[in-house]
């Protein structure tokens, strides 16, 4: 068995690259969102033309970013969507939501300082872990049968 995980979610700290790390040998592709934070922000505006409005240049770009982010959570057999503790990853609820409407196997990766402000997001999630080595084990669980 193969699994498609895409990985959403916070782009300020290495948990992805721990949990790609960790996988290594099992049968997983991995995507995400384009983590080059000024490569997002500015994709809309590069790409159709500046914008005087910061509203108007942030759209573009979220509009631009949707088409990569709809098609890897559609594409997915597991989303992982992170929440770190700096910013209010409003995007990472809204890819949690999305997945789970699609009936996507959902894994939410978030520290406890917010069981409770995620806890619809949580309840909608198959697993909920706090650490990008649980998110591994899960995988392994998944593909493999073996416990850590």
């Amino acid at each position: 068995m193969m699994l498609k995980v895409y990985l959403s979610g916070e782009i300020h700290t290495d948990w992805r690259e721990q949990i790609v790390a960790g996988a290594a040998g099992l049968d997983v592709i991995f995507s995400g969102p384009v983590t080059d934070h000024a490569a997002s922000d500015d994709c809309g505006a590069e790409i159709l033309g500046a914008e005087d409005d910061k509203v108007w240049h942030d759209r573009k770009g979220a509009q631009i970013n949707a088409i990569r982010t709809r098609k890897g959570i559609a594409d997915a057999d597991v989303v992982v969507v992170r929440f770190g503790d700096q910013y209010k990853q409003w995007n990472a609820a809204f890819d949690a939501g999305y997945a789970a409407a699609l009936g996507k196997s959902l894994v939410i990766l978030h520290g406890p300082d917010h069981g409770h402000a995620l806890k619809e997001v949580d309840a909608a999630a198959l697993a909920v872990a706090s650490e990008p080595a649980q998110v591994v084990d899960v995988l392994r669980y998944v593909l493999t049968g073996k416990l850590p």
